[in-house]
Formats: C-alpha cells, structure tokens, sequence
C-alpha cells in the first residue's frame, strides 16, 4: 500500500491547473509521490496516513532553473561588492580556486536549505569549477539528504586566458576529460523517469570560457543520452561584444550555429538577447532562466521578459550564484521579477500571478518537466504553505495570491516534496540548521582567507 497524505483547508490553494483554478478551503490528497485528488477540503478522502492542516495560501512547489550554490561560500565579499560580471568574476576566480569537495558538500546543503525555506521544492544547480579533487558527485550526495527534487548540470570552463578566455589557466580542464565525466556522471546518477528527484544536465559554462568544439560536443553527447543542456548567454554588454569579437555573432546566433537551441536547452540571464534570438527561441522552444536579482547586482539590465513571454519563449526563474545575488529566496525573486519588469515596461508590465505563474509553470517547462509545476491529479507530490497570519500581511488579505508576490517575501509553513514532507511549521525536517550554518561560515573563512 502507498503512504497518503491529506493537506486540506488552506484559505486558498493556487493549483496552477489548466484553468488556473483558486479553491478557496482547498487542498490535495497524495498516494505515495503523486496527486490523486485535488478540490474543496470537503471533495477529499476524509482521512489519510498523515493529515495537515494547511494555512493561508498555497500553491505548488516553486521551481528554479538557476543556481551556482557552491557561491553560497563567497557572499558579499569585498573585493567583489561594485564590480559587474567580467570583473566580479576575475575577481573571484582565485577564491573559487581554492575550494574543497567539502566546500562543494556543504555550500550545496546551506544552499538548498535556503531554496527550501523560500518555497523551492525543485532546483537546478550549475557547478563548473572542480580544483582540488572536487566533482559533481559531491553536490548531488549532498543534495540527496536534502529531500530536495535535483536538477544537477556538469559545467566545464576549457579556454582560459592564455587562449583568450576569460578564467585563468588553473581553473580549466581539458576537453576530452569534461566530455568523459559528464559521459561517466549521466550514467551513474541521471533518472528519466517520471516523478524523478534527480537529472543530469550538460553545462559548458559561458562562450567565454568554453570552446566551439565543446559546445558541439556537449550537445551531441547530451543528445546521444537524452538529458538536457544549460549555458549562460548574453548576460551583459560585454559578454555581446566578446561574441561579436571573437565569433562574429551575437550570442543567439552562436547558440544557433553550434546547436544550442530547442526544447532541451535552456540558457541564464539572456538580458540582452535581440528581437530575432527571441523570436528563435520561441520556434525552437528553447528556454530561458530569467535571474532579475543578479542581473540587478551586477547591473548587467533588464531582461526583456515581456517581449519573450508574449513571443512565447518558456521562461522560468533562478537565483543565481549567491555570490551574484547574495540571496537565494525564490520567492523573493519573484517578486523582483515583477517589480523590474515594470520598472522597464510599466505598471502593466507583469501581474502578481503571472510571476507566481513563471515561478512554476515557467521553471517545469524550463527544465522539461511535465510532472511539475501544477497541483493536480497525476502530478508529482509537490506543493508549499505560506502563513499570512503575520505582520508582513495584514492588510494584504483581501487577495491573499497576489499578497505572495507583493508583499515582502516569507519563508514557508510547510512544503511537501515527492510526498514527504520537507518543512513542518516553519522548521527544516531534512536539514539541522544550526551545525550547518556553523560549517558553513567556518569553510567560508577558510576560504576567503586562502
């Protein structure tokens, strides 16, 4: 027999459905990892293995197409605070250089435990720099005592600056060993099936750290074993310009030239991709991870969302690096999806559902999922609680969805996860808090003084 979970009674469950429907007293009823039942509480099975009682507004889990957790270590350094993204990465590099595959374990646990308490039940990660013995296996253990559903992408940087890249020498691998352990790390960890916890992506990192001839052979070998590929594209003006100069293409047509477009690939920031990368993207279905935060911090822009959710381009949302961000509250980006689309586009520009809609749906379609992103029958087990019974919403209660996105961002009073739950009242059930924060601080220390 399957385990059942009933959550019910929540003020209003957000389903994200195909008619975007808004139960108020709402609530799901999970067998095993997946929905079976979703409507008024008294539409559901009266009683189950576990029952919860859900408050205020819920909705599914939110999902980000964007993460670098190993910067969790590097936050708000000084040597990096004003610089935008050339030189904040020139500068960090050395550090980066530095960490251990214990900076990877335990930068990727803080980091997901931030997600989680934010509302994220899904997540991708790119990790693209391996010194000292480090390897993608060392998030994806880590991550597994999370309860967190993994999207892990194998980066790789190859063209450091001696051949005109950006990185310095030390941080680069060769060629053909990325392409044999990305080969070596699909095998070993990557799961197809539906309801998955864990996928593999292949990541070459950025065109001004990676080779044409890696980028063509990542997408062959990602394509050869099914998995999906991510990349950073046209995050600033400097990055446009190292394209233009050193392949004579803006970014997008690059992405088209050496097969970095379709429903499989998703590229970050694209804050400065053009009318015809957008409109390709849109043919194509390839996706975007929109990361407003960062793009903010390191004053590369503002994304041109509106024009790409209007063209149809799949849009999903990231914190990025937390060294980028210095946040990693999904939730919060959100918000700030929201706010700077009308900044550059007007009042109008975006509604509080529609962020909530790209924070969800947006990021499922972004990694090509078909299983998440909505609450209802036959979906994965994936859904969040937020309490508005505290200051940060009175008053907010007269439309306590849009007070989601609106109002300052909360951390959540339950989140479920594959059917388990993963936060109960506000407090993490997979992670200890405090010894993790302590290490934490303790290797970032380590780290930052060398």
């Amino acid at each position: 027999m399957k385990r059942t979970l009933l959550a019910r009674n929540a003020d209003v469950l957000v389903t994200m459905d195909a008619r975007r429907r808004e139960i108020r007293g709402g609530g799901v009823y999970v067998e095993g990892n997946a929905i079976v039942a979703v409507g008024t509480s008294g539409e559901l099975p009266p009683t189950a293995d576990e029952v919860i009682d859900l408050p205020g507004t819920s909705s599914p889990g939110l999902v980000n197409t964007h993460h670098h957790m190993y910067q969790t270590l590097t936050r708000a350094m000084p040597l990096a605070q004003d610089a935008e993204l050339f030189g904040w990465l020139r500068a960090l590099y050395p550090v980066w250089a530095r960490m251990t595959p214990e900076m990877i374990r335990v930068s990727t646990r803080t980091a997901i435990a931030e997600l989680l308490l934010s509302g994220c039940t899904t997540t991708s990660d790119h990790l693209y720099v391996f010194p000292n013995g480090s390897r993608l296996d060392d998030s994806i253990e880590a991550a597994s005592t999370t309860g967190i559903r993994f999207h892990a992408t194998r980066g790789s940087m190859s063209v450091g600056a001696s051949r005109g890249g950006l990185p310095p020498d030390a941080l680069v691998e060769d060629e053909d060993a990325i392409l044999a352990d990305t080969r070596r790390v699909i095998e070993a960890w990557h799961d197809p099936a539906r309801h998955s916890m864990l996928r593999i992506g292949v990541a070459p990192c950025s065109p001004f750290s990676v080779s044409r001839d890696l980028m063509r052979e990542s997408a062959a070998l990602a394509r050869s074993h099914g998995v999906s590929m991510h990349t950073h594209l046209a995050e600033n003006d400097d990055d446009v310009a190292y394209s233009r100069e050193k392949f004579g293409r803006t970014p997008a047509q690059y992405a088209e030239e050496l097969g970095w477009v379709g429903r499989d690939v998703w590229h970050a920031h694209c804050v400065k991709l053009d009318g015809e990368g957008i409109a390709h993207f849109a043919r194509t279905g390839t996706g975007v991870a929109h990361c407003p935060c960062s793009n903010m911090r390191l004053a590369s822009g503002i994304a041109p969302v509106r024009r790409m959710r209007d063209a149809g381009v799949n849009v999903g949302l990231g914190v990025d690096g937390s060294a980028s961000n210095d946040a990693g509250h999904l939730m919060g980006e959100a918000r700030q999806a929201m706010l700077l689309q009308r900044v550059g586009s007007g009042p109008a520009a975006m509604t509080a559902r529609e962020a909530l809609e790209i924070a969800t749906l947006g990021g499922a379609a972004v990694l090509g999922r078909d299983d998440l992103g909505a609450l209802a029958p036959g979906m994965s087990a994936d859904f969040v609680a937020f309490d508005l019974a505290q200051p940060g919403f009175a008053g907010a209660l007269h439309d306590p969805v849009a007070a989601l996105v609106f109002c300052a961002p909360a951390g959540v009073a339950w989140s479920v996860v594959d059917g388990k739950v993963v936060v109960r009242r506000g407090a993490l059930a997979t992670i200890d808090l405090g010894p993790q924060v302590e290490r934490h601080n303790r290797l970032a220390r380590e780290l930052a003084r060398g």
